[in-house]
């Protein structure tokens, strides 16, 4: 075989080759981008909720009209139509510092944040979780709106206006004063520690310290 022959026979091989590994690589290259397209479009998997952004929306929010100055609750309902979340805090335009608290057999806790469940409701009201507004600049009276902020671990913050109802104002109640004596009997315990104590830092932990009569 000539030299030309050689060359002209490698320079074909070559070509045949290389032509092979592009159309090996292109079909792989094809099949895989349509599995990611089918996946893309499979929410059944059991991770799917996971990637859900939260949908929150503020719902029956208020403030009973206190009967101390320094002092008052706030309650609302919480929807959320995505994924998890949590409150992290609130600020209000009026008092010095909103703190979180639980209730569990008539003892109240602070807590640092509150679970907002997928697809599902976190509910503050009388008698479980809520909210203090403490250090108040004034005592807000019925008919009042106070703004308040509230702020997530993924949301952005929601500010909402919360109208000031009568004390013995109770959602779906016919202002029952029984159904009021839990929320009443914790006022009446923080407005004792508020004018017992001689710092701040003593008006909490005294109004703490009285947590657990709150059933009496």
């Amino acid at each position: 075989m000539s030299c030309g022959t050689a060359v002209g026979t490698a320079v074909r091989t070559t070509v045949r080759t290389t032509v092979r590994r592009r159309a090996l690589v292109g079909g792989a290259m094809a099949l895989a981008a349509a599995l990611t397209l089918a996946g893309c479009g499979d929410d059944s998997g059991p991770d799917a909720g996971t990637a859900k952004k939260p949908r929150l929306e503020v719902g029956g929010a208020y403030i009973p009209e206190p009967t101390m100055d320094g002092m008052a609750a706030g309650f609302f309902t919480l929807t959320n139509k995505g994924g998890a979340d949590r409150l992290t805090s609130v600020t209000s335009d009026i008092a010095g510092t909103v703190t979180l608290h639980s209730t569990k057999d008539g003892a109240m806790k602070e807590q640092k944040s509150f679970a907002v469940p997928a697809d599902g409701e976190l509910v503050l009201a009388s008698g479980g979780n809520h909210l203090m507004l403490e250090e108040l600049e004034h005592k807000p009276k019925r008919g009042e709106k106070v703004a308040m902020t509230l702020r997530f671990q993924k949301s952005d913050p929601i500010t909402i206006e919360v109208p000031v109802k009568e004390a013995t104002y109770r959602p779906g109640q016919q202002h029952d004063s029984g159904s009021n004596a839990s929320h009443d009997t914790h006022m009446s315990h923080a407005s004792q520690a508020s004018r017992t104590s001689q710092t701040p830092h003593a008006s909490h932990t005294t109004h703490m310290s009285h947590t657990s009569d709150t059933t009496h």
